[in-house]
């Protein structure tokens, strides 16, 4: 059985939901398939915990696949699949009111890390009725970009970020959770053949 790991983040300004843990929630409620052995944690919006967390997810656990999953303020009916995680240029402060030092995620790291999922080909081949999804590479030097570094460093790549548009009428959670579980099922089939 293959050990995949998914986060979404807590609570942040004025969004006391955050549609991305709603979505991670509801994923975990649908599943994978038998062979996927599903975690979810919710992450707080602040750079030091949620590093903390992420390296103790790739140390202890060593998933096949690690998938943050984050709320994008200015997306409204759009899933957008970032393709990589960027180190410097943290200087906007979290909810607890700091900012990492130096404003990078890691001291002497490269400037950026790639996922090893190929989001453009997933994009080609996958559809989800309702809304549109789109390539980013660039995750915006938040707890966002910042947690996806982090991830991407300790995992050697085998992380990706999703993020979600905030909850509305017509995207609702239960809508976010198929069609995370449509773009997840797509991912890991590439890790298992980037296994093979």
């Amino acid at each position: 059985n293959y050990l995949s790991f998914f986060s979404g983040f807590g609570p942040f300004r004025q969004y006391l939901v955050n549609s991305s843990w709603e979505a991670v929630k509801e994923l975990s409620k649908r599943g994978l398939g038998e062979n996927i052995d599903l975690r979810i944690m919710q992450l707080p919006v602040v750079y030091q915990k949620a590093k903390e967390q992420v390296c103790k997810i790739w140390t202890t656990l060593q998933p096949l696949l690690t998938v943050h999953v984050g709320l994008a303020s200015s997306a409204t009916a759009l899933i957008i699949l970032e393709q990589c995680g960027k180190n410097k240029g943290y200087h906007e402060r979290d909810a607890c009111g700091f900012h990492p030092e130096g404003a990078c995620c890691v001291l002497d790291g490269p400037e950026k890390i790639e996922s090893t999922i190929n989001m453009k080909s997933l994009q080609r081949n996958i559809s989800v009725e309702g809304i549109d999804i789109i390539l980013s590479r660039d995750a915006g030097r938040y707890i966002c970009d910042y947690t996806y570094y982090t991830s991407l460093y300790y995992g050697n790549g085998k992380a990706a970020f999703i993020h979600v548009p905030p909850l509305s009428e017509s995207v609702t959670a239960e809508f976010l959770g198929k069609a995370l579980q449509t773009i997840i099922l797509a991912m890991l089939e590439q890790c298992v053949e980037q296994r093979e």
